[in-house]
């Protein structure tokens, strides 16, 4: 099945329509009496962003055939579930810029962020319920503890200089990647699909969100701050050791190695010009791509087991184009 140059966002066109009656769903199920919960919830759902984690169930849905409204709800689910990481996560790295502009634990502190964080768990179980299927709130539960997990693990990562490339593929697999894998899943159980083409649907799920990590990673050394709408070497800042850093310190020369140890252990953010400097001569950063398009390929042979349609074109596009992704 050949993947035509058409760009991401004809392949987001496909499922404008959906998009749409998701965003009434959020929309819907973000009402509370509360009204702290919904100006939070709202000022961070409404940021924007990719929306890869409910696109990818709806691309999956339509590939499998599946017409439903039931996908509509679970794409909310999805996308409540990763928001609330979000939350977290801006808490926990203390971070103050997200998409663009200021993060919510920035605007409206971290209690108000952990906690409508937590409403939007609950809020999202709440949802599955609706579904009537153990085996969706299965899966979705499952997801949801690996990763808490991967954020766990990561935080004992943290400023480890020694971490391998197989323990850095775990955390993102769990943090990242799992959430993905439970989206395109979902779209196969909600079809009724056979095992076979359930596991190929969760196999794209999985490589496609640990491509899309690789690649994010690669953007904190070698993206634009403007474009990407977030501070450069938060990771490094964050001490977080990522597959760039990992792959430098394998290659570099005794005194790189030396260097990269410090700046890792100190979270010293001045010296991110050095940083990628010793990234980029060691090759690490084309390295590290080239993990992305391994990953992307996986995705790109889960993907040629679905039916030949204009969806599944649609997520053939999607893993190719993410190796072009700067932003």
């Amino acid at each position: 099945m050949a993947v035509s140059s058409s760009s991401t966002a004809a392949t987001l066109a496909l499922i404008a329509d959906d998009m749409q009656e998701v965003d009434k769903v959020i929309a819907a199920r973000l009402a509370s009496s509360v009204p702290l919960v919904g100006q939070v919830a709202s000022y961070i759902i409404s940021a924007g962003g990719k929306r890869l984690r409910p696109a990818l169930l709806l691309l999956t849905a339509g590939a499998l055939g599946y017409c439903d409204t039931q996908r509509f709800n679970l794409a909310a689910v999805v996308e409540f579930i990763h928001t609330a990481t979000l939350l977290h996560d801006d808490v926990v790295d203390e971070s103050t810029l997200r998409r663009g502009r200021p993060t919510a634990n920035e605007n409206f502190g971290n209690p108000a962020s952990v906690l409508v964080g937590d409403f939007l768990y609950s809020r999202a179980f709440q949802m599955m319920v609706d579904t009537g299927s153990m085996r969706v709130m299965q899966v979705l539960a499952d997801a949801t503890n690996v990763i808490a997990e991967g954020e766990v693990q990561q935080l004992i990562n943290t400023h480890d200089a020694t971490l391998t490339e197989a323990g850095y593929l775990h955390v993102i697999r769990s943090k990242t990647a799992k959430l993905f894998e439970a989206s395109a899943r979902l779209a196969a159980i909600l079809a009724g699909s056979p095992p076979h083409l359930e596991q190929a649907c969760a196999e794209y799920g999985q490589a496609l969100g640990t491509a899309f990590q690789v690649i994010d990673d690669v953007l904190d050394y070698d993206g634009d701050a403007a474009e990407m709408g977030k501070n450069l070497g938060d990771d490094l800042r964050e001490g977080k050791v990522t597959l760039p850093l990992i792959i430098a310190m394998q290659r570099g020369t005794p005194e790189q190695r030396a260097l990269l140890q410090d700046v890792i252990q100190t979270g010293a953010a001045d010296r991110l010009a050095d940083v990628v400097a010793i990234i980029r001569q060691t090759g690490a950063l084309q390295a590290t791509r080239s993990a992305a398009a391994a990953q992307a390929q996986l995705a790109l042979n889960a993907a040629a087991q679905l039916p030949d349609n204009s969806y599944t074109k649609g997520l053939l596009q999607l893993a190719a184009q993410l190796l072009d992704r700067r932003t």
